[in-house]
């Protein structure tokens, strides 16, 4: 059965290492670009955009695409909803892989917020010195806040405008405890900011924020297209994946 991976993510780079070892199966992954050198999965590659609904529809038929895991980023909202219109229009089988997302914990302070938008009104009412980690993309929504003094962690160096009073830190997870603990005191951070991606590769900043008694701005993930099948982690996606193949 031929398969798409939109991926990206840890998860689509270990859906691809199993899928393609197995008799049956011919797998191709689907990067979106964004990174300049990505973490590569097991298999066939492709590298961009697709153009729309209609350019991923044509780009499905034209590969004869029998089945789509969506294991995009539970950020890549406008990649999931276009998987998600075209495999229906083609009637092709189709799972969204999500990891679970965060859970505040005792202790805890966190600001739940629905966009960047949000994050970007509520930070300059929490501190003076931000811990900014949401990746490269939506830097730009804090631009204009000339007050606080950011720290923007990102694995490339966001595009656009940044904030006038900024550090930039290119790095690529998963970081240690000790090392984000270190980083928020020597920084003197009073403020973190991030997605709610979940996942155990950034999570230690939570625990270190935690440990500092710092509150932390949740940008909460955009929704699934209603109707989509969920599924959590890679051993139920590879089971779905086996059935869909029967």
């Amino acid at each position: 059965m031929k398969t798409l991976i939109l991926g990206g993510t840890r998860e689509a780079r270990e859906l691809a290492a199993i899928a393609s070892g197995e008799q049956g199966f011919d797998i191709v992954s689907s990067l979106a670009g964004r990174v300049r050198d990505p973490l590569l999965p097991v298999g066939a590659v492709r590298v961009g955009g697709f153009g729309g609904v209609e350019g991923l529809r044509k780009w499905l038929v034209d590969n004869g695409i029998e089945a789509v895991v969506d294991a995009t980023h539970p950020f890549a909202g406008s990649i999931s909803a276009n998987a998600a219109a075209a495999a229906a229009d083609l009637r092709l089988p189709l799972a969204h892989l999500r990891r679970p997302g965060w859970s505040a914990q005792s202790g805890d302070r966190w600001i739940r917020v629905p966009d960047l938008a949000a994050a970007a009104k509520t930070v300059g009412e929490l501190g003076d010195r931000i811990f900014l980690t949401i990746g490269r993309q939506g830097v730009g929504a804090f631009a204009e806040l000339t007050r606080p003094w950011f720290l923007i962690r990102a694995i490339d160096p966001p595009a656009g405008l940044l904030p006038p009073r900024h550090e930039l830190l290119l790095a690529r997870g998963p970081f240690a405890l000790e090392d984000e603990t270190r980083l928020l005191a020597d920084r003197r951070i009073d403020v973190l900011v991030t997605k709610d991606s979940g996942g155990d590769q950034t999570d230690a900043k939570l625990a270190a924020a935690r440990s500092a008694g710092l509150p932390v701005v949740m940008i909460d993930r955009p929704p699934l297209p209603e109707g989509a099948a969920i599924l959590e982690n890679v051993a139920q996606v590879w089971d779905w994946l086996r059935s869909a193949a029967e």
